[in-house]
């Protein structure tokens, strides 16, 4: 894991600066995807040519929300590549992060997963690659340059016994996005400490807004603001290597007294009153309609707000120290979903020549549809003379400042400990519990799953 830390850490720290000269004159490689690449044929020419059977190829993603970037960049790609490959057909499964989640783990259970799937990096990624349900993609990724395009180390996530299992997405970081308009109508400020954020918190209740959204019934979205207060709380990145090396457990004070600071925002009443009844979609739409003052979220977000009512009255801002500990140019890290292909794909060809003109077009299309920030890919635009929002100029602005930071609980724990996190945190959003005790629950799902 040493290798991939150092990895990621160059990642942030260094090579995602390569996306950021698009902040002054466009920059490429002359392998980045400035122009859109052919599509490979489904068939061979000639007078000869048989008949060309017609293929369906589903693709499982995450962009379901008509109001994301995202969404209409993927429908564009699908359709651009349908209209020159008319015998192929491409099946958009589209759903919520959690219910993708659910459904791939019952494919996988019985060996159906699509030809196309969405996975998350490192730990989450293991169990199906040691299923054998994902194809290696060194082959396809070498065609037509598509692995120049990717971001130095960042596929070293995704990347188990030198085979190359899923191409990710975005390489992001997590931001606390906040409307500059209903802050001015509360008369507070960007909070320096968790403390004033807490404060923040209850002046804003106090003048009738809500203060922050989230989409809880996705528990993940709970446990990835936790995370940001253990990496402070904690004084810096490796609480959970601590704890698989044997030198911390979650009893230690670090872990308890962010669960004692996290229950502190909660109770406040920054969420709104039924958080675990709103996925991540419906949570940030809170946002992105002008009805909650702060949302905390990776920055994929940021085309997404771009898009909606709220543009032009957002700014960001890093996630302050609690009770005087940690670096707030330590982020939560995220290396994007990835797209992963079935190892028993009836059409293994043509669904690789598919995903290869997908990414290839990736980063053109998101950043058409200012959709760009935070790409796993390499950027060849001018963000600010293509119309980028300030605020996304400031997200792009704070990936120059990353001095490291941490991996989501669930990219980094096996799933049985994962699963026992999310739940115990994800019920500290319905009722108050002993802090103790959160940290005992957990220990006791750590040692019952650990191997």
């Amino acid at each position: 894991m040493k290798k991939k830390s150092m990895a990621l850490q160059a990642v942030l720290a260094s090579t995602l600066a390569v996306s950021l000269t698009a902040c002054g004159a466009g920059a490429g490689d002359g392998k980045t995807s400035s122009s859109t690449p052919p599509a490979t044929p489904a068939s061979g020419g000639g007078p000869q040519e048989k008949k060309v059977d017609n293929i369906t190829i589903t693709f499982q993603n995450i962009y379901p929300d008509p109001t994301d970037p995202k969404n209409s960049m993927l429908k564009k790609i699908v359709n651009d590549y349908q209209a020159k490959n008319p015998n192929i057909k491409i099946e958009l499964d589209s759903l919520n992060t959690d219910q993708q989640k659910l459904k791939l783990k019952t494919q996988a259970a019985s060996k159906e997963v699509p030809d196309i799937t969405i996975v998350n990096p490192s730990a989450q990624m293991k169990p199906f690659v040691d299923a054998g349900l994902f194809a290696p993609l060194n082959d396809m990724v070498a065609q037509n340059g598509l692995k120049d395009t990717f971001q130095s180390g960042i596929l070293d996530w995704y990347t188990f016994n030198n085979n190359l299992y899923a191409l990710p997405d975005g390489n992001n970081i997590a931001v606390v996005y906040y409307n500059k308009e209903l802050f001015k109508q509360a008369g507070v400020e960007i909070p320096k400490t968790f403390e004033e954020m807490v404060d923040t918190v209850k002046k804003l209740k106090d003048k009738g807004i809500q203060p922050m959204a989230i989409g809880e019934k996705d528990s993940w979205t709970g446990s990835f603001l936790f995370m940001n207060v253990l990496l402070r709380t904690n004084g810096g990145p490796g609480f959970l290597k601590d704890v698989v090396d044997g030198k911390k457990t979650f009893q230690d004070p670090a872990f308890v007294d962010a669960v004692t600071s996290f229950q502190n925002l909660i109770q406040a009443g920054a969420f709104q009153e039924g958080a675990t009844s709103f996925d991540y979609n419906a949570g940030e739409n809170l946002f992105k309609t002008g009805k909650a003052a702060m949302y905390f979220m990776g920055s994929w977000a940021t085309g997404g707000i771009e898009t909606s009512s709220v543009n032009g009255k957002v700014g960001v801002f890093k996630f302050p120290t609690v009770n005087g500990k940690g670096n707030p140019d330590e982020f939560m890290l995220a290396p994007g979903s990835g797209f992963a292909i079935s190892a028993n794909s009836k059409h293994l060809k043509e669904t690789k020549d598919f995903l290869n003109y997908f990414m290839l077009n990736f980063p053109k299309e998101a950043f058409a549809v200012k959709g760009a920030v935070g790409l796993a890919q390499k950027v060849d635009g001018d963000f600010k003379a293509a119309g980028y929002s300030e605020m996304a100029m400031e997200v792009l602005a704070l990936f120059k400042q990353v001095k490291g930071g941490d991996l989501a609980f669930d990219n980094t724990m096996n799933p049985g400990t994962a699963q026992g996190h999310l739940s115990s945190i994800q019920n500290l959003f319905v009722q108050k519990k002993v802090p103790a005790d959160v940290a005992k629950e957990h220990q006791t799902a750590y040692e019952t799953n650990k191997k």
